[in-house]
C-alpha cells in the first residue's frame, strides 16, 4: 500500500512543480475500481429487496382479505367465496381461495401472486 501511496504522493509534487491540475490516471483508476466494488456490493441487494416488497404487498392482500372476510361474516354470517375479493386483486395480480368459510373461527383465505407464491391469513390456517 506504501507503494501506491508513494507514487501518487511522487505525481502530486510533479504536478506542482510544473503547474498541471486534475487528476493522474493513477487516481482514476482507484476511483473506478472503489466504485466498480461498490455497484459488485449494492446490485444484488437491491435486487433481493423488489422480491421482498412484492411478498410484502402480497401478505398485506392476504391480511386485507381476512379482515373483509372477518366482517362479512360477523356482519352477515354468510361464508365467504373467492368472488368476494374483487376489490383486493389489483387487476387481476391475486388470485384468491376461501378454505372452511362457515365461522369466524374457521376460516383461512389464501392469497396467490404472480410469482405462484402463497400467502395464508385468517384464524383457520
Amino acid at each position: 500500500m506504501r507503494t501506491i501511496r508513494n507514487i501518487v504522493q511522487a505525481e502530486k509534487a510533479r504536478r506542482e512543480e510544473n503547474g498541471d491540475e486534475g487528476f493522474s490516471l493513477i487516481e482514476l483508476i482507484v476511483v473506478v475500481v472503489i466504485l466498480g466494488i461498490l455497484a459488485a456490493v449494492a446490485i444484488p441487494v437491491f435486487l433481493g429487496l423488489q422480491g421482498q416488497a412484492e411478498q410484502s404487498a402480497q401478505d398485506s392482500v392476504a391480511a386485507n382479505a381476512a379482515t373483509q372476510a372477518a366482517a362479512s361474516i360477523a356482519n352477515d354470517g354468510l361464508a365467504v367465496e373467492a368472488d368476494d375479493f374483487t376489490n383486493l386483486s389489483d387487476g387481476g395480480t391475486y388470485t384468491f381461495a376461501v378454505e372452511d368459510g362457515a365461522s369466524l373461527d374457521e376460516f383461512c383465505i389464501t392469497v396467490t401472486g404472480p410469482g405462484d407464491t402463497a400467502s395464508e391469513s385468517g384464524p383457520g390456517c
